[in-house]
């Protein structure tokens, strides 16, 4: 399977590269008033409207500090196009599934089951999200609203 690799907080985490539609440099995002904190507005990408989420903030690391390392990866969830801000998009790499191993106990109950999977890659391990468990039904209904 083909993963891309992003950092967030010098930590690597990973999406199947089929959810990924694109990898774009920050772009100006329009601020959308009374939403949630994650929530961070829209932008017009291509001539499509898509909701931004600062996704180190969904996942309570912390906030983004935009730089020329920014980006914004362009995901399918649910029929739904939508923006992660993350630290920087670093790689897209093969990685055979029988090396991911299930994320442990503790933390799928911590996380809510978005951590699909952990895989050791040389020294430092690759955390795989489960976009589709990233959000509530409500707060997905919210960032469709956007």
């Amino acid at each position: 399977m083909k993963i891309i690799v992003f950092k967030m907080n010098k930590q690597q985490f990973g999406l199947d590269v089929n959810q990924v539609r694109s990898i774009e440099r920050m772009l100006e995002i329009t601020e959308v008033p009374r939403t949630e904190s994650f929530m961070k507005g829209v932008v017009k990408l291509r001539g499509k409207i898509i909701p931004i989420v600062e996704l180190k903030e969904r996942l309570q690391l912390g906030i983004t500090n935009y730089n020329n390392e920014t980006r914004i990866l362009i995901v399918t969830l649910n029929n739904l196009q939508v923006g992660f801000v993350v630290d920087s998009a670093t790689d897209v790499i093969d990685m055979d599934s029988s090396i991911i191993e299930e994320a442990p106990q503790m933390i799928q109950n911590v996380n809510n089951n978005f951590v699909s999977g952990v895989a050791k890659l040389k020294e430092d391990l690759l955390i795989i999200l489960h976009l589709e468990n990233l959000f509530s039904f409500e707060e997905y209904k919210k960032i469709e609203r956007l």
